[in-house]
């Protein structure tokens, strides 16, 4: 039995696979590589794969790396307990090269998750993420590039890019669409992660060019839902952690910038058609147009949404960071034109109460993974 399932989960993974279709075939018989695979996205995509072998949709093989620098979460325990050699962990730092273990598998499709994500911690450790970004993802290029002469190429590639590459955009370019090339800041404090984000897109475009690698980039949008640390350090664990402590939400700012939120099944869902349907070479934006809302609105939706899982209500109130540099190029606004992935089947459909009850729920449940 999964303990890391709930009635929330099991429908997300079933109606994934329902959008999916036919679509999910093409995992059958193939093995997934899956880089940083201990986070939050990597939670969700191995559930959905193991989730696809145990209905039989797919018998599809997941080898998942990571070097478990913030721990190692207890469901890969137990997806490796219920899967055996279908689920496999191999600790690896991705900036360090391949190890055989990992070239051995041969993987069919390679997802590259592995980078610090939240700005909380890629501000703490900016070589390493920038190394994750850049030397990582170029030794995964390279393997690609062996593969494309061997009997079993490289099928899919998958780049975790992201909508900080974007900066704070133009107004006039709100919804953004990928076309957008970014009002970014090389040398501030998120620098480090949105031009390493930049530059691995650039890379990826030219293997694409160089040796048609069939290569595809996802930005994510704001993704949130069950999988997120509560000790993450972005908005929604932050405040869902002050809901479910009883404490008060607290606002690090003045509330007014602005995001749109995307539930993890949604994403998901983004994310898998990027990798099997998308053009090589190409971008692809994964969240959802609306509703965007400031920050100080989001708290407040939150709380009303705390109050209807725990009956009680959080006060917002405001205060300072302790890091001087909290805002600092922080975008005013982020909201994407999604209708290039929706060209290709992307359709989110959680409305955000519904995607945040469902997190809160499963907080509860499972605030072992703190």
């Amino acid at each position: 039995m999964i303990m890391f399932y709930d009635n929330y989960i099991q429908k997300d993974l079933s109606d994934i696979s329902r959008k999916l279709g036919d679509k999910n075939k093409q995992f059958d018989e193939k093995t997934v590589l899956i880089t940083g695979g201990a986070g939050f996205l990597g939670y969700y995509l191995s559930y959905y794969f193991m989730h696809l072998r145990a209905d039989k949709s797919a018998s599809v093989s997941v080898v998942l790396t990571d070097n478990f620098m913030r721990g190692r979460p207890s469901w890969i325990n137990e997806l490796e307990s219920n899967f055996g050699q279908a689920f496999r962990t191999i600790m690896h730092d991705i900036i360090e090269p391949l190890p055989p273990e990992i070239i051995a598998c041969q993987p069919d499709y390679i997802i590259h998750a592995a980078s610090i994500a939240s700005p909380i911690f890629y501000r703490k450790s900016p070589i390493e993420t920038m190394d994750a970004n850049i030397l990582g993802l170029r030794s995964l290029l390279d393997y690609s590039v062996a593969r494309q002469v061997s009997p079993k190429p490289i099928k899919g590639f998958l780049f975790f890019s992201s909508s900080e590459i974007y900066g704070s955009p133009d107004p006039q370019f709100i919804p953004t669409p990928e076309h957008y090339n970014g009002n970014v800041s090389c040398t501030g404090p998120r620098a480090c992660y949105d031009e390493s984000k930049r530059f691995g897109e650039t890379l990826c475009v030219n293997f694409v060019r160089q040796h048609q690698i069939p290569i595809t980039i996802a930005r994510p949008f704001n993704n949130y839902g069950p999988g997120l640390k509560l000790a993450d350090g972005r908005v929604v664990s932050d405040f869902a952690s002050n809901i479910l402590n009883g404490e008060d939400i607290v606002l690090l700012s003045d509330g007014s910038a602005s995001r749109t939120f995307c539930y993890i099944a949604d994403a998901v869902h983004g994310y898998l058609l990027v990798l099997l349907s998308g053009l090589p070479g190409e971008s692809y934006n994964i969240g959802i147009e609306k509703p965007e809302i400031s920050i100080k609105k989001f708290a407040e939706l939150f709380s009303s949404v705390g109050q209807q899982v725990t009956g009680r209500r959080s006060i917002i109130v405001a205060a300072e960071s302790d890091d001087p540099d909290y805002t600092v190029d922080n975008p005013e606004r982020r909201c994407p034109d999604i209708s290039k992935a929706r060209s290709i089947g992307y359709d989110p459909d959680v409305a955000l109460e519904d995607g945040l009850h469902r997190t809160l729920l499963w907080y509860q449940k499972f605030q072992l993974l703190r």
